[in-house]
């Protein structure tokens, strides 16, 4: 049956239905399977299935990712609540866009994924200054920075992820937090994000998950 609920839920992922999704969700719970078990072994695995479509066929369209990643982030919400024991939350993340940039949607995608990988995300909105990324990473004891861009000049933005790095730096916190960069100036320009003075970056939202997920592992407490 479980095999079944999660064939269904795959395909109805896939195709960017939102309502089938969390019908078969649902009903695979009130047939009796536990909170945990649809979290763990079928909306947790949808993603990194995801996440392989993205990195090897490239056959995922926007949507496709916007979906996944709300659909992911609306259930796992739902289920947490009603676990028996709260998991135990994977790593902390501030995430928003850099200063001079109001396009939110790559964000929303990256807050969904890690939602569901059990990271807390602190989302800081849109037009962020290097400041409160830094000030909000600190007050959450936060291990990554993750800076969204769609820009070149808000990408290489002296009020962007240089200044951050820079402030990371001047108050001694390189090895207790990292930077990740994402957006379009990112995928045109590989290196880009060395230039910035970010430890990585991603090429679109639902592999974002994966490298902060990575990077909040190689993060020294």
């Amino acid at each position: 049956m479980l095999e079944r609920l999660i064939t269904a839920y795959n395909e109805a992922v896939f195709d960017a239905d939102r309502d089938t999704a969390l019908k078969i969700i649902h009903d695979a719970l009130n047939s009796g399977i536990s909170p945990e078990d649809i979290v763990f072994k079928i909306v947790v695995p949808e993603l990194e299935a995801m996440m392989k479509a993205v990195s090897e066929t490239h056959n995922v369209s926007l949507a496709q990712h916007f979906l996944a990643a709300q659909i992911a982030a609306e259930v796992t919400d739902e289920m947490t609540a009603k676990f028996r024991k709260l998991p135990e939350s994977a790593g902390r993340v501030v995430i928003g866009t850099s200063w001079g940039d109001f396009h939110g949607l790559g964000k929303k995608i990256v807050a969904g994924c890690l939602n569901a990988l059990m990271i807390d995300v602190f989302d800081l909105g849109l037009n962020v200054p290097a400041e409160r990324f830094v000030d909000e990473a600190v007050a959450h004891d936060a291990q990554v920075i993750a800076i969204s861009s769609m820009m070149v000049h808000t990408a290489r933005g002296e009020n962007g992820c240089i200044k951050v790095r820079s402030l990371l730096k001047e108050r001694g916190l390189e090895e207790r937090m990292k930077i990740v960069v994402g957006g379009a100036p990112y995928r045109y320009a590989r290196e880009l994000y060395k230039t910035v003075g970010a430890d990585a970056w991603a090429d679109d939202g639902i592999t974002a998950g994966r490298v902060i997920a990575d990077l909040i592992k190689g993060v020294r407490r």
